[in-house]
């Protein structure tokens, strides 16, 4: 400690003055001090005993005892017992060569004394903060370690001018020897009780490693443990962010926020330090931000800049950023930032890699958590998709005509890839088989297969099932809801009847075809995903598209790869195959035995034209087995109308027919195929029941066979 007795060059001594004592204290007053000291007494308690027996020394005079800021660039009073309202009311002095004499003194290194505080230039800043106390006349002696830092200054203070004397100095000298041991000794216990803190912290990073594996709950941890030992104004986790490729800021702790860098802020990983740290791994300690402002590594670029200014608005100055490096490269980030200068000195950086070491093994097993959880949580979904799924009836692709080997030909050649299939034939043929066939003969067979009858979904509800939605995204949005797309993600998915989608989804569906990317319904977060997509229809996709009912981009990027599905009467020869696979299939079923099929029954079924194709069949098979007691199937034949050969009756129809044909069916099935009457197909369809019975027959409409016929009104089914 500075113990200099001579006269520096700010010393004026005009006078001598009157001789006082000795300049030493008692003995019994100095026990009394070193109890204090030594007993742990609050600093403020110490400083201000022993400014109370300095001024015991004398009259006139007054004692003050400053302390440097956490900067060290001011000096604050945190005693003055003879000067009520002194220490709030002087304020603070600066560190400089007119700092008054405390800051000078600091400054200097040495005592400066100074006559009178209204002649001396170096209180030409701070003199008219005395002169309402009368102080006149301030000798201060600057107070350090032995290795040079400054503890502060300890003066005495006169309300005339005057000169020190020799017991003068020497009452001086003997405070600030007492005063450097008090204010040194406080500074340890806060040194030992921070040091405590620190490895308390260590411990309880440790601790939430086992015990906090979400990362939610580990920032709470983290929040709460490093606030009350780092000494911060700001400490965030940066870490990757899979959408933006830059860093995410998570904000651990920041009390006084300004608003310019938020929770969820994106901070560029290529302009700035603590992208820096990540990208190289290595500390970045900097005492003045500004310095590195225009460091090409740092902020030099246009997003640094950018940046920068966010950091500049929230007023910090100084960082420590630590990358947080695991078992296989960098995690992250450790930011720690203060609104001074010189914030961090070598202990604060030497702790904080030693807690971001903690950190990084607690992020990394937290990380790993969430990925193991997201996996697993996903393969859930998936298996209970698939296990819903495999309860449905798969059955299998029955037939060995030219037509169909055909089919099966372009389904061998095109699963192994990932491009998109469009399936098109007539309702009841199979499609659905074909798509689940492709699916089992890729590479995709392990992962999910995702069906969707987009028919069969409101209007309303398609976009949410396709996308999926977040709580509250719309009225009975109850909870969030995962979607097809995401079920299916690294799958399959199928679109069945995909014409029926509305016109202002398909753009929707073709961007996610192309990018392989969605929002759900309610957020704004982009979530990607790896989908081959097979699709299906029964419509005339073509016209549509003639009709402006169906975007042609997203026709053809579906019809990458089509397969067109017989129907069952192009494929008369399999019909018998057919017959004894869903005979065998529900007698299984059923636990019955039919082992006979009478040539009649089969001649019969396979002479009816199948307007439903094998959908029809199997459910006619299906009922032909209930009816059959015995082992001889008694198929109900007679319910089916004998075929009637007219020249042109399968010709092709034209884009306008098919449409009217698809309206008119459906109004059928609304109303159980009921023309008449006031819920008829007729009185939907607005039509009258002969105009409607005339263009079921035109259009070749058969009512199916499992529909009975007494509820049919009218016989211009056909049926």
């Amino acid at each position: 400690m500075e113990r200099a007795i001579q006269f520096p060059s700010k010393v004026r001594p005009r006078e001598v003055p009157q001789e006082r004592g000795s300049g030493l204290f008692s003995t019994e007053s100095v026990l009394n001090l070193e109890k204090l000291i030594f007993a742990g007494s609050p600093l403020s308690e110490v400083l201000t005993n022993i400014a109370q027996l300095v001024e015991a020394q004398g009259e006139g005079l007054s004692c003050t005892i400053w302390l440097p800021d956490e900067d060290g660039k001011e000096l604050y009073c945190a005693a003055a017992p003879s000067l009520p309202g002194f220490s709030a009311g002087a304020g603070t002095m600066a560190v400089g060569p007119k700092g008054g004499s405390c800051g000078t003194a600091i400054y200097l290194k040495e005592p400066v004394y100074v006559t009178d505080v209204l002649t001396d230039p170096i209180w030409e800043n701070y003199r008219d903060r005395l002169l309402p106390y009368g102080i006149r006349s301030v000798w201060s002696r600057p107070l350090f370690t032995s290795d040079g830092k400054a503890l502060g200054t300890f003066s005495i203070n006169y309300r005339e001018p005057r000169s020190p004397g020799a017991n003068d100095l020497q009452l001086i000298e003997n405070a600030s020897h007492i005063t450097g041991i008090a204010i040194e000794r406080d500074m340890k216990e806060q040194a030992l009780r921070r040091e405590r803190d620190r490895l308390r912290l260590l411990l309880e990073i440790t601790n939430s490693m086992t015990s906090k594996l979400d990362l939610r709950r580990l920032v709470e941890v983290l929040s709460t443990s490093l606030l009350s030992v780092t000494r911060c104004d700001f400490c965030a986790l940066l870490l990757p962010d899979a959408d933006s490729g830059d860093l995410r800021v998570t904000i651990l702790y920041n009390p006084d926020s300004r608003g310019a860098i938020c929770d969820g802020t994106i901070m560029p990983i290529r302009g700035s330090i603590g992208g820096k740290a990540f990208r190289t791994r290595k500390i970045q300690h900097f005492d003045r931000l500004e310095q590195v402002r225009d460091d090409p590594e740092s902020f030099g670029n246009d997003a640094g800049r950018l940046f920068y200014e966010r950091i500049v608005a929230e007023g910090l100055k100084s960082s420590c950023d630590l990358p947080l490096i695991g078992r296989n490269g960098a995690l992250g980030v450790l930011s720690a930032r203060k609104r001074s200068e010189n914030g961090f000195d070598t202990e604060d950086v030497k702790f904080l890699e030693q807690v971001s070491r903690q950190v990084a093994i607690a992020v990394e097993n937290a990380l790993d958590y969430e990925s193991v959880t997201k996996d697993r949580d996903q393969e859930t979904k998936q298996r209970h998709y698939l296990e819903e799924e495999i309860r449905a009836e798969l059955g299998e692709i029955v037939g060995e005509s030219p037509a169909l080997k055909t089919v099966l030909s372009l389904m061998s050649v095109v699963a192994p890839t990932d491009s998109s299939v469009l399936i098109m034939g007539e309702t009841g043929t199979g499609k659905e088989l074909v798509a689940r066939a492709i699916h089992k003969l890729g590479h995709r067979s392990g992962k999910a297969f995702v069906k969707l009858n987009c028919a069969a979904i409101p209007l309303g509800l398609l976009e949410s099932e396709l996308f999926g939605h977040e709580k509250g995204a719309f009225t009975g949005a109850i909870a969030q809801k995962t979607g097809r797309f995401e079920l299916a993600d690294k799958g399959t998915l199928f679109l069945d009847e995909v014409g029926d989608i509305p016109l202002e989804l398909q753009a929707k569906l073709l961007r996610v075809l192309q990018e392989q990317e969605f929002e759900r319904l309610g957020s704004n977060r982009t979530h990607k995903v790896n989908v081959r997509m097979i699709a299906a229809t029964h419509r005339d996709l073509p016209a549509m598209v003639r009709q402006g009912t169906f975007r042609e981009d997203l026709y053809y990027r579906l019809k990458v790869f089509p397969i067109q599905v017989p129907a069952l009467r192009q494929r008369a020869e399999d019909i018998p195959k057919l017959v004894r696979h869903f005979t065998a299939l529900y007698a299984h079923r059923m636990n019955k035995r039919i082992d006979v099929i009478p040539p009649d029954t089969m001649d019969a079924l396979v002479r009816y034209p199948w307007p439903g194709n094998v959908r029809e069949l199997q459910n006619f098979i299906e009922r032909a087995v209930i009816l059959s007691p015995q082992a001889t199937l008694r198929a109900p034949t007679s319910e089916l109308e004998p075929f009637q050969s007219h020249n042109g009756s399968y010709a092709p129809m034209n884009g306008l027919a098919e449409v009217e044909r698809d309206h008119i069916l459906r109004a059928l099935e609304a109303s159980n195929w009921v023309i008449s009457g006031q819920s008829g197909a007729a009185a939907r369809l607005g039509m009258k029941r002969t105009s409607l019975a005339y263009r079921i027959k035109k259009l070749r409409i058969r009512r199916p066979a499992a529909v009975p016929e007494e509820r049919s009104l009218g016989g211009a089914t056909g049926a």
